[in-house]
């Protein structure tokens, strides 16, 4: 379970949100192509895949280049767009990535307002009970309240990370901090602050 941050605290993880850029850039990009289906019939599908890239050009040719051996047949790469997702949690068990609505929770040195910062995060899992229990586990060590706002299944076939050094999605077992990554300021969808009831 979670530790509430005591003043100051919350003040300083905030700020580390806002100021870390994160390692991964992630893109969105939707490949079509004639996929052979169990029936023997030829049909068009476009199916989205993340791809960690410095840039739209750059996330064109990667995909290209991952998809390229598992596709016979001409492609094409229908649609590119950011993903903001500040945490990967892979789990090789499960064939399924889901969308994970976080709120970290943390309260303002000076005014004693609650603020909830809103961030996404991609969960591989078996199934919808399996993400949360990965995501639970994954937001372990976590110097934040934090609360699960949603888990919704997406349809993403697969994810590439930028391969440097033998850099990969951080598996189940290793505990990430969450304020050691998240991206810069654009990453906070958005912030609700609330009057204390202090005196």
């Amino acid at each position: 379970m979670c530790v509430f941050c005591p003043n100051g605290v919350g003040q300083k993880f905030i700020h580390k949100l806002n100021k870390k850029i994160a390692m991964n850039n992630w893109f969105e990009c939707k490949v079509r192509y004639e996929k052979m289906m169990e029936n023997g019939i030829l049909k068009k599908v476009t199916e989205p895949y993340l791809v960690d890239a410095l840039s739209f050009t750059e996330a064109e040719a990667r995909i290209i280049k991952e998809i390229t051996p598992f596709i016979s047949g001409e492609f094409s790469v229908s649609d590119i767009k950011r993903a903001k997702y500040t945490e990967l949690f892979e789990d090789t068990t499960g064939d399924k990535w889901y969308r994970c609505k976080v709120f970290f929770i943390t309260l303002d040195e000076k005014s004693g307002a609650e603020k909830r910062t809103a961030c996404s995060m991609l969960v591989q899992a078996i199934d919808l009970a399996t993400s949360l229990k990965n995501l639970i586990e994954g937001m372990k060590g976590t110097m934040a309240d934090y609360q699960i706002a949603s888990i919704t299944e997406t349809a993403i076939m697969d994810v590439y990370p930028y391969e440097t050094e033998g850099a990969s999605i951080p598996a189940m077992e290793e505990k990430t901090e969450i304020e050691e990554i998240l991206q810069e300021e654009d990453i906070i969808e958005d912030t609700v602050a609330e009057e204390s009831n202090d005196e």
